[in-house]
C-alpha cells in the first residue's frame, strides 16, 4: 500500500471531500486529481483539504491539448494548479491533429514547440511536465503522441527534472518496444497508471478500461520494468469504465486497492 494511489477519475460519483475521507479510512497514502473537480470545488481549498489530511497528491491531469485555441493560457494554468496542490507531475495529454489537418509529424513537432515554451514556467513552479502516450486509436481526437518512443524522443530534449514521461499500462501494452522504452525512460518516468484492456471496447471506446486483473494486460512484467528502470514513485490506478462508476464509492476503492495488491504489488 506504501505506494498505491487512487486517481480521482476512477470513481466520478464521489466528490472530492468524500475522495479525500475514503482514501483516510481505507489507508490509503496518494491520490491522483484531475482539474475540473478540483477547480469546481477551489484549487486553494482543495490544496488545503488534501494538504490536512496526510495525503500526497501524486498527480495532477491534465494540461496539453496543444491544437486547441489558448492552449499556453490554460497550461500556464495548469502549471499553477499543479504547484498550488503540492504535485510534482502535471500530466500533458498532447491533443490530435488540428482541424483539416492529415500531417501528424508537424502535429507531433507542435507538442514538441509547445512543450519547450512551457518549461521555463513548469521549472519556475517547481513542476515536471509528464508526457503521457496514449493508444494509437485517440491519435486523431485526443493525442498524437501513441508510443513511450514518441514521448521520449520529445522529453530527451531538456532535462528529466523538467520534462517527463508516463506509463500507462493501458495505453502501452500492445507495443512490443514498450519494456525497451521503459528501460530508456529511467528517471523521466514520471508517473505509472494502471489499468486493464478488456473487449469489446464500448462505444467511444474512451471507457473501456478496467480494474487490474479483470483484461490481458501483463501488469507484474510493466511493475517489474519500471521498478528495474529505477522508478520508485506511486502506482496509480486509474479506471474509466461505466459500470464501475455507478457502483458506491468506498467498494470502487476496496475493488482497486485488492487489484493492486494481487495483480501490480
Amino acid at each position: 500500500m506504501a505506494r498505491f494511489s487512487f486517481n480521482q477519475a476512477t470513481a466520478t460519483g464521489w466528490d472530492l471531500e468524500e475522495l479525500v475521507a475514503g482514501c483516510v479510512a481505507a489507508g490509503v497514502p496518494g491520490v491522483g486529481l484531475w482539474r475540473e473537480p478540483v477547480r469546481e470545488y477551489g484549487v486553494e481549498r482543495a490544496a488545503r483539504l488534501v494538504r490536512e489530511a496526510g495525503l500526497t497528491v501524486t498527480s495532477l491531469c491534465r494540461g496539453g491539448f496543444f491544437t486547441a485555441d489558448g492552449w499556453r493560457d490554460e497550461n500556464l494554468r495548469a502549471i499553477e494548479e499543479a504547484a498550488a496542490l503540492g504535485t510534482r507531475e502535471l500530466v500533458l495529454v498532447s491533443g490530435g491533429l488540428p482541424a483539416g489537418s492529415r500531417d501528424v509529424d508537424a502535429a507531433r513537432e507542435r507538442v514538441a514547440d509547445a512543450i519547450g515554451e512551457l518549461v521555463p514556467h513548469a521549472g519556475a513552479a517547481g513542476v515536471r511536465l509528464a508526457i503521457e502516450p496514449l493508444h494509437p486509436m485517440f491519435c486523431a481526437d485526443r493525442c498524437v503522441i501513441s508510443t513511450l518512443g514518441q514521448a521520449l524522443d520529445i522529453a530527451e530534449r531538456y532535462d528529466p527534472g523538467a520534462v517527463g514521461v508516463v506509463v500507462d499500462t493501458y495505453h502501452l501494452w500492445w507495443d512490443d518496444t514498450v519494456f525497451r522504452q521503459i528501460a530508456r525512460a529511467g528517471d523521466r518516468i514520471a508517473a505509472f497508471q494502471v489499468a486493464d484492456w478488456v473487449t469489446p471496447l464500448p462505444e467511444g471506446v474512451l471507457l473501456g478500461r478496467a480494474l487490474p486483473g479483470e483484461g490481458c494486460v501483463d501488469m507484474r512484467r510493466f511493475r517489474d520494468a519500471v521498478d528495474a528502470a529505477g522508478y520508485r514513485g506511486a502506482i496509480e490506478v486509474e479506471v474509466f469504465h461505466a459500470d464501475l462508476w455507478a457502483r458506491p464509492g468506498p467498494e470502487i476503492l476496496a475493488a482497486a486497492i485488492t487489484a493492486h495488491l494481487t495483480h501490480v504489488a
